[in-house]
Protein backbone atom coordinates (compact mmCIF):
# COMPACT_ATOMS: atom_id res chain seq x y z
CA UNK A 1 0.00 0.00 0.00
CA UNK A 2 1.23 3.43 -0.60
CA UNK A 3 1.21 5.74 1.98
CA UNK A 4 2.10 9.23 1.89
CA UNK A 5 4.38 11.45 3.47
CA UNK A 6 1.88 13.72 5.20
CA UNK A 7 0.01 10.47 6.51
CA UNK A 8 3.47 9.74 7.88
CA UNK A 9 3.93 13.58 9.08
CA UNK A 10 0.51 13.29 10.78
CA UNK A 11 0.79 10.25 13.11
CA UNK A 12 4.46 11.46 13.87
CA UNK A 13 3.03 14.71 15.25
CA UNK A 14 0.30 12.60 16.92
CA UNK A 15 2.77 10.11 18.65
CA UNK A 16 5.82 11.42 18.85
CA UNK A 17 7.29 8.25 16.86
CA UNK A 18 10.24 8.08 14.19
CA UNK A 19 9.83 8.89 10.72
CA UNK A 20 10.15 4.82 10.39
CA UNK A 21 8.30 3.59 13.07
CA UNK A 22 5.40 5.51 11.20
CA UNK A 23 4.86 4.64 8.00
CA UNK A 24 5.46 1.02 9.02
CA UNK A 25 2.45 1.33 11.79
CA UNK A 26 0.36 3.02 8.28
CA UNK A 27 1.49 0.15 6.47
CA UNK A 28 0.66 -2.59 8.91
CA UNK A 29 -2.40 -0.71 9.17
CA UNK A 30 -3.62 -0.74 6.01
CA UNK A 31 -3.13 3.54 6.51
CA UNK A 32 -5.79 4.07 9.24
CA UNK A 33 -4.69 6.19 11.56
CA UNK A 34 -6.39 5.25 14.49
CA UNK A 35 -5.12 1.72 14.00
CA UNK A 36 -1.68 2.82 13.61
CA UNK A 37 -2.05 4.70 16.75
CA UNK A 38 -2.79 1.30 18.58
CA UNK A 39 -0.36 0.04 16.89
CA UNK A 40 2.95 2.18 18.06
CA UNK A 41 1.12 2.18 21.50
CA UNK A 42 1.14 -1.88 21.64
CA UNK A 43 5.26 -1.50 20.35
CA UNK A 44 5.47 0.86 23.27
CA UNK A 45 3.62 -1.57 25.75
CA UNK A 46 6.43 -4.07 24.40
CA UNK A 47 9.06 -2.11 24.78
CA UNK A 48 8.15 -0.84 27.97
CA UNK A 49 7.30 -4.68 28.97
CA UNK A 50 11.34 -5.51 27.97
CA UNK A 51 12.70 -2.74 29.49
CA UNK A 52 11.25 -3.28 33.32
CA UNK A 53 13.80 -4.72 34.91
CA UNK A 54 16.77 -1.92 33.59
CA UNK A 55 17.96 1.28 35.92
CA UNK A 56 16.84 4.23 35.20
CA UNK A 57 18.76 6.42 36.76
CA UNK A 58 19.08 9.21 34.26
CA UNK A 59 16.28 12.03 33.62
CA UNK A 60 15.62 15.49 34.55
CA UNK A 61 14.29 17.46 37.86
CA UNK A 62 12.30 20.27 37.03
CA UNK A 63 10.69 22.65 39.27
CA UNK A 64 8.20 25.34 39.24
CA UNK A 65 5.02 27.22 41.02
CA UNK A 66 1.82 28.61 39.83
CA UNK A 67 0.70 31.96 38.87
CA UNK A 68 0.13 33.19 42.28
CA UNK A 69 3.00 31.60 43.73
CA UNK A 70 0.81 29.72 46.27
CA UNK A 71 1.49 26.32 44.59
CA UNK A 72 5.02 25.05 43.76
CA UNK A 73 6.17 21.36 42.76
CA UNK A 74 9.23 19.45 41.50
CA UNK A 75 8.48 16.57 39.09
CA UNK A 76 11.46 13.90 38.27
CA UNK A 77 11.10 11.97 34.92
CA UNK A 78 14.00 8.89 34.66
CA UNK A 79 15.47 7.56 31.89
CA UNK A 80 18.82 5.36 30.62
CA UNK A 81 20.51 7.72 29.52
CA UNK A 82 22.23 11.47 29.27
CA UNK A 83 21.91 11.33 25.80
CA UNK A 84 18.09 11.24 26.47
CA UNK A 85 18.30 13.28 29.65
CA UNK A 86 19.41 15.69 27.36
CA UNK A 87 17.13 15.51 24.34
CA UNK A 88 15.02 18.43 24.37
CA UNK A 89 12.12 16.89 23.51
CA UNK A 90 12.95 14.93 26.34
CA UNK A 91 12.68 17.99 28.29
CA UNK A 92 9.50 19.34 26.90
CA UNK A 93 7.72 16.23 27.80
CA UNK A 94 8.91 16.84 31.01
CA UNK A 95 7.39 20.38 31.59
CA UNK A 96 4.66 19.02 29.82
CA UNK A 97 3.69 17.17 32.82
CA UNK A 98 5.32 19.36 35.42
CA UNK A 99 2.68 21.89 34.15
CA UNK A 100 -0.55 19.99 34.09
CA UNK A 101 0.59 19.04 37.88
CA UNK A 102 0.76 22.30 39.02
CA UNK A 103 -2.45 23.73 36.79
CA UNK A 104 -4.30 21.08 38.63
CA UNK A 105 -2.44 21.41 41.77
CA UNK A 106 -2.02 17.12 42.36
CA UNK A 107 -0.47 16.35 45.39
CA UNK A 108 0.91 12.54 44.98
CA UNK A 109 2.42 10.85 42.24
CA UNK A 110 -0.26 8.96 41.38
CA UNK A 111 -2.48 11.59 40.69
CA UNK A 112 0.30 12.76 38.61
CA UNK A 113 -0.11 9.73 36.55
CA UNK A 114 -3.80 10.09 36.75
CA UNK A 115 -3.76 13.35 34.87
CA UNK A 116 -4.80 13.47 31.33
CA UNK A 117 -2.40 15.46 28.96
CA UNK A 118 -3.84 15.58 24.96
CA UNK A 119 -5.91 12.59 25.47
CA UNK A 120 -3.79 10.29 27.03
CA UNK A 121 -3.14 9.94 31.11
CA UNK A 122 0.56 10.40 32.21
CA UNK A 123 0.56 6.89 32.91
CA UNK A 124 -0.27 5.36 29.57
CA UNK A 125 1.64 8.42 27.97
CA UNK A 126 5.29 7.62 29.84
CA UNK A 127 4.98 3.76 28.40
CA UNK A 128 4.17 5.55 25.06
CA UNK A 129 7.38 7.13 25.48
CA UNK A 130 9.23 3.96 26.52
CA UNK A 131 8.03 3.07 22.71
CA UNK A 132 9.09 6.33 20.93
CA UNK A 133 12.52 6.27 22.88
CA UNK A 134 13.41 2.52 23.22
CA UNK A 135 14.59 3.70 26.99
CA UNK A 136 12.23 2.97 30.13
CA UNK A 137 10.45 6.29 30.97
CA UNK A 138 9.49 6.61 34.34
CA UNK A 139 7.87 9.07 36.98
CA UNK A 140 11.12 9.12 39.37
CA UNK A 141 9.77 11.39 41.89
CA UNK A 142 6.87 14.33 42.65
CA UNK A 143 6.96 16.69 45.30
CA UNK A 144 4.82 19.76 46.42
CA UNK A 145 4.52 22.76 48.62
CA UNK A 146 1.64 24.82 49.69
CA UNK A 147 2.29 28.45 51.02
CA UNK A 148 1.45 31.97 51.19
CA UNK A 149 4.49 32.36 48.66
CA UNK A 150 6.41 30.02 47.17
CA UNK A 151 9.24 29.57 45.37
CA UNK A 152 11.20 27.45 42.97
CA UNK A 153 14.95 26.88 41.44
CA UNK A 154 16.53 24.75 38.41
CA UNK A 155 19.92 24.25 39.34
CA UNK A 156 21.57 24.09 35.24
CA UNK A 157 21.75 20.61 34.08
CA UNK A 158 18.29 19.74 34.84
CA UNK A 159 19.39 17.51 37.72
CA UNK A 160 18.57 19.10 40.38
CA UNK A 161 15.59 20.97 41.75
CA UNK A 162 13.90 23.05 44.73
CA UNK A 163 10.77 24.51 46.19
CA UNK A 164 10.49 26.51 49.12
CA UNK A 165 7.05 28.09 51.40
CA UNK A 166 7.30 30.98 52.82
CA UNK A 167 4.49 32.67 55.11
CA UNK A 168 3.88 35.54 53.77
CA UNK A 169 3.72 36.86 50.24
CA UNK A 170 5.62 39.07 48.12
CA UNK A 171 8.57 38.31 48.42
CA UNK A 172 9.75 36.36 45.02
CA UNK A 173 13.27 37.44 44.95
CA UNK A 174 13.58 36.49 48.75
CA UNK A 175 12.04 32.99 47.81
CA UNK A 176 14.42 32.44 45.06
CA UNK A 177 17.56 33.31 46.91
CA UNK A 178 16.41 30.65 49.56
CA UNK A 179 15.83 27.91 47.26
CA UNK A 180 18.89 28.38 45.86
CA UNK A 181 20.54 28.43 49.30
CA UNK A 182 18.30 24.99 49.84
CA UNK A 183 19.99 23.75 46.25
CA UNK A 184 23.61 24.86 47.37
CA UNK A 185 23.59 23.65 50.97
CA UNK A 186 21.14 20.88 51.24
CA UNK A 187 19.86 21.12 54.53
CA UNK A 188 17.82 18.47 56.33
CA UNK A 189 15.15 20.54 58.21
CA UNK A 190 13.97 24.32 58.30
CA UNK A 191 14.95 24.11 62.10
CA UNK A 192 16.54 22.15 64.85
CA UNK A 193 12.90 21.31 65.97
CA UNK A 194 12.19 19.44 62.66
CA UNK A 195 15.13 17.48 62.41
CA UNK A 196 13.73 13.81 63.46
CA UNK A 197 14.42 11.97 66.08
CA UNK A 198 16.34 9.32 64.17
CA UNK A 199 18.95 11.89 62.96
CA UNK A 200 19.52 13.25 66.26
CA UNK A 201 20.45 10.52 67.68
CA UNK A 202 22.44 9.14 64.70
CA UNK A 203 24.19 12.38 65.06
CA UNK A 204 24.71 11.79 69.01
CA UNK A 205 25.62 8.09 68.10
CA UNK A 206 28.22 9.69 65.73
CA UNK A 207 29.89 12.36 68.26
CA UNK A 208 30.17 9.81 70.91
CA UNK A 209 32.25 7.34 68.87
CA UNK A 210 34.45 10.11 67.55
CA UNK A 211 34.98 11.67 70.70
CA UNK A 212 35.84 8.35 71.83
CA UNK A 213 38.29 7.83 68.93
CA UNK A 214 40.09 10.98 69.94
CA UNK A 215 40.96 8.81 73.65
CA UNK A 216 38.35 11.49 75.48
CA UNK A 217 37.00 10.17 78.51
CA UNK A 218 33.85 8.23 79.00
CA UNK A 219 32.48 10.43 81.28
CA UNK A 220 32.19 13.39 78.73
CA UNK A 221 31.47 11.61 75.84
CA UNK A 222 27.65 12.82 75.71
CA UNK A 223 28.59 16.36 76.61
CA UNK A 224 30.84 16.49 73.61
CA UNK A 225 28.30 14.86 71.20
CA UNK A 226 26.08 17.28 72.09
CA UNK A 227 28.08 19.85 71.55
CA UNK A 228 28.90 18.33 68.39
CA UNK A 229 24.76 18.23 67.63
CA UNK A 230 25.15 21.77 67.91
CA UNK A 231 27.36 22.64 65.25
CA UNK A 232 25.12 20.15 63.32
CA UNK A 233 22.32 21.83 63.67
CA UNK A 234 24.06 25.15 62.54
CA UNK A 235 25.31 23.65 59.41
CA UNK A 236 22.25 21.80 58.64
CA UNK A 237 19.01 23.53 59.09
CA UNK A 238 18.39 26.06 56.89
CA UNK A 239 17.04 29.08 59.31
CA UNK A 240 20.60 28.77 61.21
CA UNK A 241 22.79 28.03 58.18
CA UNK A 242 24.79 30.99 57.02
CA UNK A 243 23.50 33.09 54.25
CA UNK A 244 24.88 31.79 51.13
CA UNK A 245 25.03 35.33 49.31
CA UNK A 246 26.07 37.21 52.57
CA UNK A 247 27.54 34.46 55.21
CA UNK A 248 28.20 37.15 58.22
CA UNK A 249 24.61 36.55 59.27
CA UNK A 250 22.32 33.68 59.16
CA UNK A 251 19.17 33.33 57.11
CA UNK A 252 16.91 33.34 60.22
CA UNK A 253 18.69 36.84 60.64
CA UNK A 254 18.75 38.01 56.91
CA UNK A 255 14.88 36.99 56.70
CA UNK A 256 14.05 39.15 59.74
CA UNK A 257 16.06 42.10 58.20
CA UNK A 258 13.84 41.99 55.09
CA UNK A 259 10.71 41.60 56.71
CA UNK A 260 10.33 40.87 60.97
CA UNK A 261 8.51 37.74 61.40
CA UNK A 262 9.48 36.43 57.90
CA UNK A 263 10.18 33.12 58.13
CA UNK A 264 10.21 29.63 55.97
CA UNK A 265 7.21 27.30 56.58
CA UNK A 266 9.12 23.97 54.00
CA UNK A 267 11.36 23.16 51.43
CA UNK A 268 12.05 20.41 49.19
CA UNK A 269 15.09 19.45 47.37
CA UNK A 270 15.28 16.72 44.60
CA UNK A 271 18.70 15.28 42.48
CA UNK A 272 18.74 12.62 40.23
CA UNK A 273 20.96 9.90 41.70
Amino acid sequence: MNISAAQVNELRKRTGAGMMDCKAALVESQGDMEMAIDYLRKKGQKVAAKRADREANEGVVISKTNSDHSFAAIVMVNCETDFVAKNEDFVKYAHSILDAAVAAKVTTADAVKALVIDGRSVEDSLTDQTGVIGEKIQLGAYEIIEAPMTAAYIHPGNRLATIVGMNKAGFDQVGRELAMQVAAMDPVAVDEADVSSEIIEREIQIGIEQARNEGKAEDMLEKIAKGKLNKFFKENTLLNQDFVRENKKTVRQYLNEVEKGLTVTGFKRVMLG
